[in-house]
């Protein structure tokens, strides 16, 4: 058989052809292929190869059609699958796999679509580059770590759909955006974070990547200035320093040194496969199924976002309290993050007026995220609600019930806000809290590597929101503390 007469026979058969080392891999309908055909396949295995290369690593058939049973995350109609396909640019053959939202993922899509206006997850970084040459080095950083994790190249769909989907674009390009912008109308900087403010612009969730850069010559100051807008459902905290790591390893020419990329969705099955929601619910119930009022601090309970102006204040702990805060920690035997949680149910516990709180924690959501996890990209955080009782127990009391609560928590670091909320006594639509605490903990230390890829790159800011009206993050700074609080105009975030 020629290989055209080989290409023809194939043609008619929905068949995906990759590769995979020196092997050709065929997948599909390959039973009803005769065995000519295979015959053939051995005979042209380097042509096929060739083929394979030239289209990217993958080839599909004219017939090629992507079916419910290669889905096994999704559960999906072929009429429902035809039409998401449809919906992404080069079709099947640009499709690597569909499934749904994780956890948070499902709370953060809620409040995109609830928001009348803007978006309260659409992050954004400001950075400058001395020259355009390293703006272009930073684009190629980028799309290269774009072109390396599966959920860099994922849009949502949800129209149509009992539940929504994310769906994996085996090729995504980075929209970018040139603006001339005019000196006399203000500061580059500013203009350009007017122009894309989260509090009126939203991201296409539709099109990978769910991210967007848009730059201007800055020639009063000979820099180009631009501004990195990127969703939250696709990058968490964790995951923007591993995408930083990433993109010095291309600046510095060691991209082939990376390790192979864990995918997301070995996150997503591991949710979707773990513990199931009667255990999840279970667990909240207990905790929560006595809780009848909303922790409502200042007397905020608008949680879609606040129509209000967000005020931003940090403070960075004096060495000495910070390494008390450790010492006492240890005593105890607790986390240092334990005695955080503590503390911030006191405050609450002050505005709120009561001696009984439940606040929001966010969770990293790596402990059980599978292998790899810790080096995964993706939104793997979840925010959850701890109980925290403050006015019936001693210090050293509080401090181990809150360590244990905040301990058991983490066992259920995948289940839902939603599942969570409906296991208390407060009735929809009231919210169940609106404070939320972040503790974290943040990288420091900078490199000689660091410092060569970066050179003539410079961070000029950032912002990162969310649609609670109070919130503290605590940033683990490995010895001191840095403190930043986030609330509606009105409270007084410094105070």
């Amino acid at each position: 058989m020629q290989f055209s007469e080989l290409m023809a026979a194939l043609s008619k058969h929905p068949i995906r052809l990759q590769q995979d080392g020196e092997n050709l891999v065929i997948e599909g309908d390959d039973e009803g292929l005769e065995s000519t055909v295979w015959d053939s396949l051995a005979f042209h295995k380097h042509e096929l190869l060739a083929l394979v290369e030239r289209n990217g690593g993958n080839w599909l058939s004219p017939a090629f059609r992507i079916t419910p049973d290669m889905l096994p995350l999704a559960s999906l109609t072929q009429e429902q699958i035809d039409r998401i396909v449809d919906g992404v640019p080069g079709g099947a053959g640009n499709v690597q796999d569909i499934y749904p939202l994780a956890p948070l993922q499902e709370g953060i899509f809620y409040h995109h679509l609830a928001a009348e206006q803007g978006d309260p997850y659409v992050l954004q970084t400001l950075f400058g580059a001395d020259q355009r040459a390293r703006l272009d080095d930073f684009l190629q950083a980028l799309q290269g770590v774009i072109d390396r994790h599966d959920i860099l190249r994922t849009s949502v769909v949800w129209e149509g759909l009992e539940e929504p989907m994310q769906v994996v674009w085996r090729e995504a390009t980075l929209a970018l955006e040139e603006l001339v912008l005019d000196p006399a109308e203000g500061d580059i900087e500013r203009q350009l974070h007017q122009r894309f403010d989260t509090r009126h612009h939203r991201l296409d969730l539709g099109r990978a990547p769910l991210m967007r850069l848009v730059f201007a010559e800055d020639r009063a100051n000979s820099r180009w200035v631009a501004i990195l807008l990127f969703h939250h459902m696709a990058l968490d905290h964790a995951a923007l320093e591993l995408v930083q790591h990433e993109m010095q390893a291309f600046l510095l020419g060691r991209a082939d040194a990376l390790p192979e990329p864990v995918p997301f969705r070995n996150y997503v099955a591991q949710v979707r496969l773990g513990i199931g929601a009667e255990a999840h619910e279970g667990f909240f119930r207990e905790m929560l199924g006595d809780v009848d009022e909303p922790t409502l601090p200042f007397g905020l309970q608008e949680v879609q976002g606040a129509s209000a102006g967000i005020e931003e204040a940090t403070l960075t702990l004096a060495s000495s309290l910070s390494q008390g805060l450790r010492s006492q920690a240890r005593q105890l035997g607790v986390s240092a993050a334990s005695l955080v949680h503590l503390a911030w149910a006191q405050v609450l516990g002050r505005v709120s007026g009561r001696d009984d709180v439940v606040f929001g924690t966010v969770l990293m959501g790596r402990m059980q995220g599978g292998e790899g996890a810790d080096r995964a990209l993706g939104m793997f955080i979840n925010t959850l609600p701890l109980r925290v009782e403050v006015g019936a127990q001693g210090v050293r009391a509080g401090v181990k019930a809150t360590h244990a609560r905040l301990t058991a928590l983490l066992g259920h670091e995948h289940a839902s806000l939603a599942l969570a909320q409906r296991c208390s006594g407060v009735v929809a639509p009231a919210p169940l809290f609106s404070a939320l605490l972040n503790y974290r903990h943040t990288g420091t230390a900078t490199s000689t590597d660091a410092v060569s890829a970066w050179d003539g790159i410079q961070v000029l800011g950032g912002e990162e929101r969310t649609n609670y009206p109070l919130m503290l993050s605590v940033d683990d700074l490995g010895e001191d503390f840095s403190l930043t609080v986030q609330a509606v105009s009105g409270i007084g975030a410094p105070r």
